[in-house]
Formats: structure tokens, C-alpha cells, sequence
């Protein structure tokens, strides 16, 4: 196919999958055909393309037609013209066309000029021309392309029935040569109208064994979002991918139309089909034209309705006779317009032909069909559904003080269903309209503080910190010095916890403090006890523990009296957090299954959220990852069935799926799930898939890794963020082999973090101090090997530093709580490489982190044992070596971390660990053991003779007899005896004379 792509191939796979499946199997000499179905722009062309090419890199010969929208002027057989003149030009094909003298008449060449046939030759036509691609098909593998069949001729559709009905898709006859030929026919579905004249040759051609249809439905929204990133070849906000997403649902071609109508500031117009696309816009307007004015007064009439209408509201808007109407519908419907629901409601087949409808409407016409469907809206009996519709409605015709009614009500209805991010929407709507509506005409039942804090709320439940953090600030400006002071109070201990989630913790503990002291702890209210359970929590965030136990048991006890069962959980999960039994032991893992339950029973799902968290977490840090998971599993599931994924804790437990999954060894699954959430989750939850970055890292793409880390720390500062960014970028300096570039950012990222959470150094430190420590101690082996003592000092004494830093942190332990299982492991691999840097491997130090990391982390376990492969080699210890390399490179084989495969193949060369080691090896791979026992074994002992000699079991003496024959390469203990006297490695026996 000639037609070239400078555009990405993505999210077509599985369907390009079939086609090259389809490809196999007629090159096989099984005839198919595939009939590819899918809107206009949704990428049947490209995939076609994609297929063509995979077919000519195969060896078939590709020949394609095109059909062609003339009207009612058409072009018989145009698409097999185009196909045969094609082979006719070929050298290799042309031959064959003598045997077929019929063909000739159509391609012109018998005469010198083309011509359709008479029809008494129509049947000879066809046969001919069957005879001739089976002709063709047995000199090369042939692939036939027709594209865009909803615009083929009847004589093309005729011949195309007739060659997959009769032709060419037939057996041959047995003993005959196979028939190695696929067709490939694209359509259009959304032009197919009821009397379309291809829909009866489709209805017939699927039945045929031979044919199958493939259907191309819109691109999933993650495929979308990577294309239109691989298109924009300067950075495009996330914003804008959402935009543009959310606009071309699926399809490709509108994706790259309204990329490519950007302004160059980066802000697409949202408001309508943008200016750049006017061309888009008169392709979609034609269809429109092409209809009854009756029909268009009624699709304009819908475009201002949006993109679905019921037909109730729609008939009263157009006010036209009931026949009319009908014939109106029928005729949109007919020609694939409007799609008609099972809930007596009508859609556009695609948003933007609504748009471009729409915006082809006078301002004036606009003005007053907006009006008029508000007004329809707030007729009694309207869903509450309607609010949403009836404020955009007003607010586009102009009636203000409605749109600011209905704008609380969408907010309310929003609420009731669980969508913060349309309830954060219809709010901040509101309050701009509350500054521009007249005071008489605002409700009275509401004021703009708590409209404000409220809108908060629903920023925090939609994964929006900062939002949430702007507009309480807000309802803080708006609260005068007349406020409430319960209500005075609220604003502060919100604006505290809002403060939390973007990790400001001194502001927090301000603003929990300011709320605390604005009202009494008696008489005991509702507004102080959760005043005071998020005092508990900023307190604890700043190093206050007396404070805050203090405060959490005396809010825990009003909280009972008050049976506030909510917040007898919030402060049940604070206090785990501060007693003995916290949530890593199973005492304090019982007491959060009780908050747990205390918060569903009260219906608060974000303090049932935060105790799901907390098992979670807790069942992590002491190792227990699979009921982590399960854990895990249960919060993401009340998250999802109550629509807030993308609130605090749903990203937190999504962030701890991932890295339980990334710990397992479960990388692909890893993988695929960042890539699925990667275009879902809200710009701030991005920390979220971040160890599918250490997946990245570890598996060798060192510059997807760190340029996925330094996208996060480009966006506002967030902890979880900076954390994961820390870690892969420490690593990946020291992957490199950089060791001063892994000190700085180590150094950069301690102080980041440190500032950030205000206590003691976060228990990351340790794992960040053992990757640093990695990098530092391969210098200081480098150093020493070239004879360079002071840089070896030197980083001898940065590796002091840095294992002081673990030490200390692990010491103290951010929380005041001992190391978990984790942080013990990495603290292990700081000592072992503290020791590596200082005098060389040890065994001993590398025998304990392979141990520690047994808990259940096989990549990290693997890296150690590589590590504890060195310092057995260095000692000697060389079958103990082999052994724990081999193990290292079975777990990287098996993970596909080829930085660490390749390590170890180094090593195993190197160290000549390998199982059947050259000849030139053999000498220098037996151990001092193995010596011992090939020295018994020239003397023909037994393995229970050669135990009993060395004082070692008869299984061992097995053991070493095995390692032996493998690596001298013998196939016997005999043979391995003289290859054994014949290179010297134990000497003939000799017997005193008599």
C-alpha cells in the first residue's frame, strides 16, 4: 500500500493480531477474507496499512483498490480496475494475464482503451478474473486491499460477491496447489443506513465460512491519551490530553484533528469545534445538509439539548406535529445521525458532529433554544437528573439566578450519587454565580462559607489536595469576625487536614490549633471532637506525641458519649498509630478491624477508608504482603463501588498495590496496571503507579525510568511523589555506575523529605543510603584495583557517613517504631555494602541481607545474593559461589532485570562459576574440598568410603562427585580420573618397594 503514516501505531494490536493471524493462514493456502467494519476516522485505513505491510515484509504481494464517492455518477469495477492494473504492471504477474484474454477488456489493454463489458459477458468477466488472482495467487502469496466499501459501485459489489461466494475463497480441488490469498475489505459502519445498498451484501457475506468481520470500536481512552502524546512532538498538559480525549471518544482521526487545532498557547477551545478545524467541520455539516429542513430544524434543536435527548423534551422543544416529527427522527436515524435508545431517547452518533451542529446555530437561535429548554426543565415532574442540564440551559440563555438554583441542585444530586468531581463543578459554578446574582434572588438556606468548604470537601474526595487547600483558604477569607465560631472553627480543622494531604504539616498543626482553642471542650460537640481528631493527626505529623495522645484519649472518650461512632474510628486509628500495639502487630490490627467496622456502621467511608489503609500498610510493614493484598483489595473495592478512587486513601492503596505487586516479583502485572491507571488517575495521584517505574529501572529502561521520575517531581510538591522519584533516581545513578551523582541526589532527596514531614528522617533514608552506599562501594573496589588509595579513602569515609545516616535513621525510625521487616533488610545491605566500600565483600555482611530479604522480596534478594556470590568467591568458597549466583540469575531471568543477569554472567565469567567450565578453567574450579574428594576418587573410594575419609556424609561426598564430574565435563567417575592425572590435578599413587 502506498499510503505512508508519520503517526504512532497504537491501541490496534489485538486487531492487527487477527489480520496477521488471517495472513498465516492463507499463506498457508487456507483462502480467507476479513471484512473490517468501523466508523469514519476510528483507524481502518492505518490498520489496513499496518496489515499490508506485515504482509509484503512476509513476502505476499499486496494489491489494493479504492472505491470512491462520486454521486450518482460511479465508476463500474473501479477498485479492481485499480487492483489489476496494478498486477498487470508487475513484471513478475504480468505473464499471467495471456490466459485470461477476458480481463483485458476491463484494464484496456486488449484495445488500448478500457471499457465496460456487455452484459451478455458479464459472467465470463467475472470468471475471468477469479481465474486470474487464483493464477496469480500460485506464483506469490496475495493480499487484495479494497478500501472504503460503502462506496463501491453495484458492478464492484456484484464481482466482490461472486469472488467471495464462488472464487476465489473456494478449496481447490483435491491434489491442486494451495490458494495463498487473503482479502482485506474495509466499510464504514456509521454511513450504513437502513436502505444502504451494501447492507444486504454484507448480511450475505458474513455467512460464508471463508469470511469473517472484524469491527474497529473506538480506541480505549488510555490509547487515545498515548497518541496524542506521541503526536505532539512539545509537551502537552494533562489537561489538554484529557480534553482532547474526552472529545474524540475513541476516535483516532478526530484525536489528531483537535490536536492538531491547538493554538499555540496549549488551551483547545472547549466551547465547540475549534477554529483550525474548519475542514473537520464542513466534512461533518454535509451529511447535515443533505437532509429535509424538518430534519435539520430538529438535529439543530437537539444539538442545543446536547448529545442525548429523551424524546419527550425534544418534541416539546421543536413543537412540531407528531407525523412530522416521527418522519423528522426516522429520516436522522436513517442516515446514522441520531442513534435511537431503549429509553425512548435519542444520541448523536458522534459528539463533534453535534458540536459542529451546534455551532453552525445564529447567536440568537442559540440564545433562545437554551431558554426554552430551561424552561422545560423546571416544569414539575423533571428528573432531578435535569438540574445539571437546566443550569448550563440558563446560564446560556442568560437566567442567572436559575442557573445558581440549579446549579445547588446538580450539586446535590451529584453528592447523592457519589461524583465529587461534578459536585466540586456545579459548586464552583455556583459561587461565581452567587457574586453576580442579585442578593433578593439567592437562596436563602445557603451562604458562601459553607458552599466553600464544602466545595473543599468534594476537591479532597476527587483526589484534588491543592484544590481542596485553595478553596478552604477561601472560606477562611470569607469568614468575617460576626462568623460563627463553630463554623469558625470547622473552616480551620478542614483547612488542618487539607494541609495533611499536600504535606504543609506546620500550617496544619496552626490551623488544628487555632480550631481547638475557638471552642470548649464542654458542654461536648460534634465540631470539637473532630476539631481534636485532626489535631491528633497534625500534632503527631510535627513530633507533638504527648500532645496528641493527650487530645486523641480525651476526644475518644467525648466521642463515645456523644456516640459518634465516626470519629470513635478516626481516633481508635490515631491512637494504634502511638501505643505499643501498633498496626504491624496483631493486637493493633484487631483494633483497626473495630474502627473499620465502627465507620462503615456510621457511613463514613474516608475514616473506613483510612482503617483499610492502615491494615494494609500495617500488614506490610511486617511482612505479611498477601494479606496486605488482600486488604488492598477490599478498600479498592468499597473506593470503587462508591465511585472515589481518586480520593486520599484509594491512591494511597492503589500506590500500595503496586508496590506489594512490584515486590512479589509480579512485574507485568505491575506494569499493566500502571498503564491502565496511568490516563485515569488525577495529575496529583500519579505517585500512584510509581513502582511500576522500579519495574522500568530494573528491567534496564534506565531513561523511561528516570524521565517518568522527573515527571513527578515537575508537578507540586508531594510527598509520595518525591519518594518514589528519590528512590529511582538514587538507584539509576548508581546503576550507572555514578557514584558522586548518586550522593547528590540522595542528599537532595533526604533534605526534601525531611523538610517535608517536619519529625524524624523518613524510614526511607535507609533504603536511599543503601542505593547510594551500592554506588560508593563499586568506586571504592574500582579505586583500589587501580592503585589509587586516596579516592578509595576517600569514598571509605563517605560510606562511613552514609551508614551512620542508616543506622541513625533506622534507630529512631520516623514513627518512633522499630524496624519492620523492610526497613531491617535494607538496613542489612547498608551494613554489607558499608563494608564493601571499607575493606572489600564479606561474606558474612552479605550472608545477612540475603537472609534478611527472605522476607519476600526476590529482586532485592537476587541483587544480595550476587553480591554474596563476590564475597564467596573472594574467599574461596567457590561451589557456595556458584550456587547463590546461579540462584540471582534464575530469579533475573525469570523477572527479565537484565542489568542484574548480566552482573551476575559477568561474574559467573569472571569467577568461571559456570557448570561446565572450558578445560583451560578446570584447574583453578575445583575448591580445596572438591580436591580432596577427586583425590579419594583416583584411589577408587566409594562415596560412603570418601565420607567416612573426610567426615562428611555420604550425600555430600554425592554432591562434591557431581560438581566434579561437571566441571572436569566427564561422563563418569573413571573419566573424571583421567582427565584428572592427565592435567595434573592429583598425582598417580606410588607403593614402597618390598
Amino acid at each position: 500500500m502506498a499510503q505512508t503514516f508519520g503517526t504512532p501505531f497504537i491501541g490496534r494490536e489485538d486487531e492487527l493480531a487477527r489480520l496477521t493471524g488471517v495472513l498465516e493462514r492463507a499463506a498457508a493456502g487456507d483462502p480467507r477474507a476479513v471484512l473490517l467494519a468501523g466508523d469514519a476516522g476510528v483507524g481502518k485505513t492505518r490498520t489496513l496499512t499496518e496489515a499490508a505491510a506485515h504482509a509484503a515484509s512476509t513476502g505476499m504481494t499486496v494489491l489494493t483498490g479504492h472505491c470512491v464517492d462520486l454521486g450518482d455518477v460511479g465508476l463500474p469495477y473501479l477498485p479492481f480496475t485499480e487492483i489489476l492494473g496494478a498486477a498487470a504492471a508487475d513484471e513478475r504477474l504480468a505473464p499471467a494475464f495471456t490466459a485470461h484474454p477476458a480481463v483485458d477488456r476491463l484494464i484496456g489493454t486488449a484495445s488500448g482503451t478500457g471499457g465496460t463489458p456487455d452484459p451478455g459477458g458479464r459472467l465470463q468477466l467475472f470468471e475471468g478474473i477469479a481465474g486470474l488472482l487464483a493464477d496469480l495467487a500460485d506464483l506469490t502469496p496475495l493480499l487484495l486491499v479494497l478500501e472504503d466499501l460503502h462506496w463501491a459501485d453495484q458492478s464492484s459489489r456484484d464481482l466482490l460477491r461472486f469472488l467471495l461466494s464462488r472464487g476465489v475463497l473456494q478449496r481447490p480441488s483435491p491434489g491442486g496447489p494451495p490458494r495463498r490469498l487473503a482479502v482485506f475489505a474495509s466499510y464504514r459502519a456509521d454511513d450504513l443506513h437502513r436502505r444502504h445498498p451494501l447492507r444486504p451484501l454484507l448480511a450475505e457475506l458474513i455467512r460464508l465460512p471463508a469470511v469473517d468481520r472484524l469491527e474497529l470500536r473506538p480506541m480505549a481512552d488510555a490509547d487515545v491519551a498515548r497518541l496524542v502524546r506521541a503526536l505532539r512532538t512539545g509537551p502537552v498538559s494533562d489537561g489538554t490530553v484529557r480534553r482532547i480525549v474526552d472529545r474524540a471518544e475513541g476516535n483516532a482521526f478526530y484525536a489528531e484533528e483537535l490536536l492538531a487545532a491547538l493554538p499555540g498557547d496549549d488551551t483547545p477551545d472547549s466551547s465547540g469545534v475549534p477554529g483550525g478545524l474548519g475542514s473537520l467541520a464542513d466534512v461533518l455539516l454535509i451529511r447535515i445538509e443533505q437532509l429535509s429542513e424538518t430534519a435539520q430544524q430538529v438535529l439543530r434543536t437537539a444539538a442545543v439539548a446536547g448529545r442525548r435527548v429523551g424524546h419527550d423534551l425534544l418534541r416539546d422543544a421543536v413543537q412540531l406535529p407528531e407525523e412530522e416529527l416521527e418522519s423528522a427522527l426516522r429520516e436522522a436515524v436513517g442516515r446514522q445521525l441520531l442513534l435511537p435508545g431503549d429509553d425512548a431517547t435519542y444520541s448523536f452518533r458522534h459528539a463533534l458532529t453535534r458540536e459542529a451542529v451546534y455551532a453552525d446555530l445564529l447567536p440568537g437561535e442559540r440564545v433562545r433554544l437554551h431558554g426554552l429548554f430551561a424552561r422545560l426543565l423546571a416544569e414539575e415532574g423533571r428528573s432531578a437528573k435535569s438540574a445539571a442540564e437546566r443550569a448550563h440551559h440558563s446560564r446560556e440563555s442568560h437566567d442567572l439566578a436559575d442557573a445558581l438554583a440549579a446549579s445547588l441542585e446538580a450539586a446535590d444530586h451529584a453528592q447523592l450519587v457519589g461524583a465529587p468531581a461534578e459536585e466540586l463543578r456545579h459548586l464552583e459554578t455556583a459561587l461565581e454565580l452567587w457574586a453576580v446574582v442579585d442578593a433578593d434572588a439567592r437562596p436563602e438556606s445557603h451562604d458562601t462559607v459553607t458552599l466553600t468548604l464544602r466545595a473543599s470537601a468534594a476537591a479532597a474526595r476527587a483526589g484534588e489536595p491543592h484544590r481542596a487547600v485553595q478553596l478552604t483558604r477561601s472560606a477562611l477569607a470569607r469568614a468575617g469576625a460576626d462568623t460563627d465560631s463553630e463554623l469558625a472553627a470547622r473552616v480551620r480543622y478542614t483547612l488542618a487536614g487539607n494541609l495533611i494531604r499536600i504535606d504543609s504539616l506546620n500550617d496544619a498543626f496552626t490551623y488544628s490549633s487555632e480550631a481547638l482553642a475557638l471552642i470548649p471542650a464542654e458542654p461536648p460537640s460534634y465540631t470539637w471532637v473532630w476539631a481534636a481528631a485532626t489535631h491528633v493527626m497534625a500534632a503527631r505529623q510535627v513530633g507533638r506525641e504527648e500532645d496528641a495522645e493527650r487530645v486523641a484519649r480525651q476526644a475518644l472518650e467525648i466521642a463515645e458519649r456523644l456516640r459518634l461512632g465516626d470519629a470513635q474510628a478516626d481516633l481508635i486509628i490515631s491512637l494504634v498509630g502511638m501505643e505499643a500495639h501498633n498496626r504491624r502487630t496483631a493486637q493493633g490490627r484487631d483494633r483497626l478491624r473495630r474502627a473499620r467496622e465502627l465507620a462503615r456502621t456510621a457511613g463514613n467511608l474516608p475514616v473506613e477508608m483510612r482503617a483499610l489503609f492502615n491494615l494494609a500498610i500495617g500488614c506490610y510493614e511486617s511482612g505479611a504482603l498477601d494479606e496486605c493484598l488482600a486488604w488492598v483489595g477490599d478498600g479498592l473495592d468499597r473506593a470503587r463501588r462508591a465511585g472515589l478512587l481518586s480520593s486520599p486513601y484509594a491512591l494511597e492503596l492503589r500506590y500500595l498495590e503496586s508496590l506489594v505487586l512490584y515486590t512479589l516479583g509480579r512485574w507485568d502485572e505491575c506494569a499493566r496496571a500502571a498503564a491502565e491507571d496511568a490516563e485515569l488517575l488525577p495529575s496529583a495521584g500519579g505517585f500512584a503507579t510509581g513502582p511500576a517505574l522500579y519495574v522500568a529501572l530494573a528491567r534496564g529502561e534506565l531513561d523511561a525510568a528516570t524521565t517518568g521520575a522527573r515527571a513527578l517531581l515537575d508537578r507540586p510538591f508531594d510527598w509520595m511523589a518525591t519518594l518514589v522519584a528519590s528512590v529511582v533516581l538514587t538507584d539509576a545513578a548508581a546503576l550507572r555506575g555514578d557514584a558522586e551523582e548518586a550522593v547528590r541526589r540522595m542528599s537532595a532527596s533526604v533534605e526534601a523529605l525531611t523538610d517535608a514531614s517536619v519529625s524524624e528522617r523518613p524510614d526511607v533514608v535507609v533504603r536511599l543510603a543503601a542505593l547510594t552506599l551500592a554506588a560508593v562501594a563499586d568506586a571504592a573496589e574500582e579505586s583500589r584495583l587501580s592503585g589509587d588509595a586516596t579516592a578509595a579513602k576517600r569514598c571509605a569515609e563517605t560510606a562511613a557517613d552514609l551508614l551512620e545516616l542508616a543506622r541513625s535513621t533506622a534507630a529512631r525510625g520516623e514513627d518512633g517504631t522499630e524496624q519492620g521487616p523492610e526497613g531491617l533488610a535494607w538496613l542489612a545491605r547498608a551494613e554489607a555494602e558499608g563494608v564493601r566500600a571499607a575493606t572489600g565483600p564479606d561474606v558474612e555482611a552479605w550472608d545477612r541481607a540475603v537472609t534478611a530479604f527472605g522476607y519476600g522480596d526476590p529482586y532485592e534478594l537476587a541483587r544480595c545474593r550476587r553480591r554474596l556470590a563476590e564475597a564467596l568467591l573472594t574467599a574461596d568458597r567457590r561451589e557456595e559461589a556458584a550456587e547463590q549466583a546461579h540462584a540471582a540469575r534464575d530469579t533475573a531471568v525469570r523477572l527479565g532485570a537484565v542489568p542484574l543477569r548480566e552482573a551476575v554472567d559477568t561474574l559467573v565469567r569472571r569467577g568461571r562459576l559456570a557448570d561446565t567450565p572450558a578445560p583451560g578453567d578446570r584447574i583453578a574450579a575445583l575448591t580445596a574440598r572438591e580436591s580432596d574428594v577427586l583425590r579419594l576418587l583416583g584411589r577408587g573410594r566409594t562415596n560412603r568410603q570418601i565420607g567416612e575419609e573426610l567426615f562428611i556424609s555420604g550425600k555430600t561426598a554425592s554432591v562434591h562427585v557431581s560438581n566434579i564430574l561437571a566441571k572436569l565435563g566427564a561422563a563418569s567417575r573413571t573419566e573424571a580420573v583421567a582427565i584428572a592425572y592427565r592435567e595434573g590435578l592429583i598425582e598417580p599413587e606410588t607403593t614402597a618397594s618390598t
